[in-house]
C-alpha cells in the first residue's frame, strides 16, 4: 500500500496542526483571563505552591520518596513562590526568574533519572510482584509536582513595560499603549504577525485582494 500511509501522514501533520492551534487559543484565553482576575489568580497559585509542597513532603513521609530529591523539588517551588512578590509583572533579566527557569529543567531531570533507574527492590519469590509505579501514576507526578506551577506562573506572569510591540499594542495614531501584556500572549501575537507577514513575502495574503 502507498497511498493509505499518504493519507495517514497528511491527517496526522493536519491533526498536530490543529492540536497546536487549539493549545495556543486556550493559553491566549488564560493569559486574558488571569490579566482581568489578577488577584483571584495570584491567591490561587500561591495555594497551589503550597499544595504542590505538601504532596511533596507526603511522598516522601509515606510512600518514601527520596529525601534529597523531595529537598530540591521543595525548594524549587520556594523560588517559585518568590515570583508572587510582583505577581504578575516579571523581568525576563531577573535573577530569581532565570533561577526558576533553571530549576524547571533541572527537577525534570533528576525525576526523570529517578524513575528511569531501575529498582533496587526485588521481589522475594517469584510470586511477588515488585511495587513498581504505573506509567499513569508517573505522568501525574510529573504533571503536578513538576510541571503545573512551572507551567502556570508562564502562562500568567506578565512581560514588562518594554516588551517589543506588536500589531495589537498601538492606537489608531500610531502611539503605544505601554501596557504590559502577558507573555504567552505576546509570544502568540510575535509568532502570528511573523506567519502574517511571511505569507505576504510569498503573496498568500495581498492587500489589493481584500483578504
Amino acid at each position: 500500500m502507498w497511498i493509505l500511509p499518504l493519507v495517514g501522514y497528511i491527517g496526522l501533520a493536519i491533526g498536530f496542526g490543529f492540536l497546536t492551534l487549539a493549545i495556543a487559543s486556550g493559553l491566549y484565553y488564560l493569559a486574558e483571563l488571569v490579566e482581568e482576575h489578577t488577584v483571584i489568580a495570584k491567591n490561587l497559585l500561591t495555594r497551589l505552591i503550597y499544595l504542590v509542597i505538601g504532596i511533596h513532603i507526603f511522598l516522601c513521609l509515606v510512600d518514601g520518596f527520596p529525601f534529597k530529591l523531595a529537598a530540591v523539588s521543595i525548594v524549587s517551588h520556594v523560588v517559585y513562590l518568590g515570583n508572587m512578590r510582583r505577581f504578575p509583572v516579571v523581568k525576563l533579566t531577573d535573577p530569581l526568574f532565570l533561577t526558576s527557569c533553571a530549576l524547571v529543567l533541572f527537577n525534570h531531570f533528576i525525576w526523570f533519572s529517578h524513575f528511569s533507574a531501575p529498582s533496587t527492590s526485588a521481589p522475594r519469590s517469584r510470586f511477588d510482584i515488585p511495587d513498581m509505579p504505573t506509567f499513569t501514576e508517573i505522568a501525574s507526578f510529573f504533571g503536578i509536582c513538576v510541571w503545573m506551577v512551572p507551567f502556570s506562573l508562564f502562562v500568567s506572569l506578565s512581560a514588562s513595560d518594554n516588551v517589543l510591540p506588536t500589531m495589537g499594542s498601538e492606537e489608531p495614531g500610531g502611539v503605544d499603549k505601554n501596557r504590559r501584556q502577558g507573555m504567552v500572549k505576546v509570544i502568540v501575537d510575535m509568532v502570528r504577525d511573523w506567519m502574517g507577514e511571511l505569507g505576504r513575502m510569498a503573496g498568500w495574503n495581498r492587500p489589493d485582494q481584500g483578504f
